[in-house]
C-alpha cells in the first residue's frame, strides 16, 4: 500500500539517526566513565578502541528500544503538525491501520534483538569485560571457599572449606551419601583430596557408617567413586544474563538438579525472552500517544510516550526485583509488566483518533 510505504520512508531516516545518536551516547559514557583508569595503566589508544568496538553491539541493544520510540513519536507528530494525517482520516482510513506497519516493524525488532543479544551481544560484552580486566590488570579468583553442594541427584553432598583451583585440591573435605529417599547412608571426612584427571583421592579419610544399629568409623579404602569435576567446586561467577539462552537454560537444570537456589537464575532466564518484547511495547506505546493532542503536538507527543515508557521499565524493575527476591514466581515478574502495557497500549490505540 502507498501510505504504508510512505509511513515506512518517513520512520526509517528518523530511527537510523535516533539510533545512531543514541549508541554514540553509550559509548563515549562507557569510554569516559573508564578513561582515568585507562590513563594511570597508561593503555595505548588501540586497545581503548578495541574495547570501545567490542561495547557497540551492547549499547545497540540499549539505544534500539528507546531509538524506537523516539523515531515513532517524532514522525506521528510530525505528521499531525503538517495535518497530512487529515487528509488520510478523511479517506476513512483508521489510525490503528494507518500505523500497522510500525507495530510491525516494533515486533520485528523484538525478534531482532533477541536473537542479536543472544548470537551477538553476549559474546562481544564478554570479550569486551575480559579485555577491560587485562588492561586495568584486574585478577579474577577462580578459588572458593565454605562450598556446599549436591550431585548425583541429591544423593552425594559435599562440604568443603576450601577449594585451590591452581591446585585441584579440596581442603577439609566432608561427603554425605544419602539415599534417594533421604535417609542417611554415611559420611566421609577428610583433611585434603586432590584431583588425578580423572577422580578425587582423598587422604587418610575416614568413613562414618552404620553397622548393626551403631554409628561406626573406619579408615577408607582408596577408591575412585569420586569423580566430580573439578569445575563443580570453581568460584561460578556465570550470570544467566552472560549466557546464550540455551546455555542459561542448563545452567537453571544445574542449580535445581545440584540443591542450590535458582529462583534468581530463573527469573532472568524469563527475562531474557521478555525483554527483547520491549521494542514491541514502546512502539504500542508511542503510537497509542500520538493524536492525544491538540496543541504542541510533536513536543507532547514525545515527553507522553518517554513517560509512558519509563513507567514500563520502572515497574518492570520492580516485578524483576521481586521475582528475584521468590515474592511473585519467576515467570511472573518477567512477563506481567509486559502483558500489562501491551493490554493498555492495545486498549489505547483502539481508542485512538480517527
Amino acid at each position: 500500500m502507498i501510505l504504508d510505504r510512505y509511513l515506512v520512508k518517513q520512520f526509517i531516516p528518523i530511527f537510523l539517526v535516533a539510533v545512531s545518536m543514541f549508541v554514540l551516547l553509550l559509548c563515549l559514557i562507557d569510554l569516559f566513565a573508564n578513561l582515568v583508569r585507562y590513563l594511570n595503566n597508561e593503555v595505548p589508544l588501540r586497545e581503548i578502541m578495541r574495547v570501545t568496538y567490542y561495547y557497540l553491539p551492547k549499547s545497540l541493544s540499549y539505544a534500539t528500544p528507546i531509538s524506537l520510540l523516539f523515531a515513532a513519536a517524532y514522525t506521528l507528530g510530525d505528521l499531525y503538525a503538517r495535518n497530512e494525517l487529515t487528509s488520510i482520516f478523511s479517506s476513512g482510513i483508521p489510525f490503528r491501520r494507518f500505523a500497522l506497519p510500525l507495530l510491525v516493524i516494533g515486533f520485528l525488532a523484538s525478534v531482532f534483538s533477541f536473537y542479536f543479544d543472544d548470537r551477538i551481544v553476549i559474546p562481544t560484552l564478554k570479550m569486551k569485560n575480559d579485555l577491560s580486566r587485562i588492561l586495568l590488570r584486574q585478577q579474577q579468583s577462580e578459588n572458593r571457599s565454605d562450598i556446599v553442594i549436591k550431585t548425583r541427584r541429591g544423593e552425594l553432598i559435599y562440604s568443603v572449606d576450601y577449594y585451590d583451583h591452581t591446585a585441584q585440591i579440596l581442603n577439609g573435605i566432608n561427603i554425605i551419601e544419602q539415599s534417594p529417599e533421604g535417609k542417611f547412608i554415611s559420611l566421609v571426612r577428610s583433611p585434603r583430596a586432590s584431583w588425578t584427571g580423572d577422580h578425587w583421592v582423598l587422604s587418610n579419610a575416614i568413613i562414618y557408617e552404620w553397622a548393626d544399629g551403631i554409628l561406626r568409623s573406619h579408615p577408607l579404602e582408596d577408591t575412585d567413586v569420586y569423580r566430580e569435576q573439578p569445575d563443580t567446586f570453581r568460584r561460578n561467577e556465570a550470570n544467566v544474563e552472560d549466557l546464550p539462552a540455551r546455555d542459561a537454560g542448563l545452567l537453571v537444570g544445574d542449580l535445581r538438579a545440584a540443591g542450590l537456589p535458582y529462583t534468581k537464575a530463573l527469573a532472568e532466564y524469563y527475562h531474557r525472552f521478555s525483554f527483547p518484547s520491549a521494542s514491541f511495547v514502546v512502539m504500542i506505546l508511542s503510537i497509542s500517544m500520538g493524536g492525544r493532542f491538540k496543541k504542541n503536538i510533536l513536543l507532547m507527543s514525545l515527553l507522553s510516550s518517554l513517560g509512558a515508557a519509563v513507567i514500563f521499565y520502572v515497574m518492570e524493575m520492580i516485578s524483576m526485583m521481586m521475582a528475584r527476591l521468590g515474592y511473585i514466581p519467576p515467570i511472573i515478574g518477567a512477563w506481567f509488566p509486559v502483558g500489562v502495557f501491551i493490554v493498555i497500549g492495545t486498549s489505547l490505540l483502539g481508542n485512538a483518533k480517527t
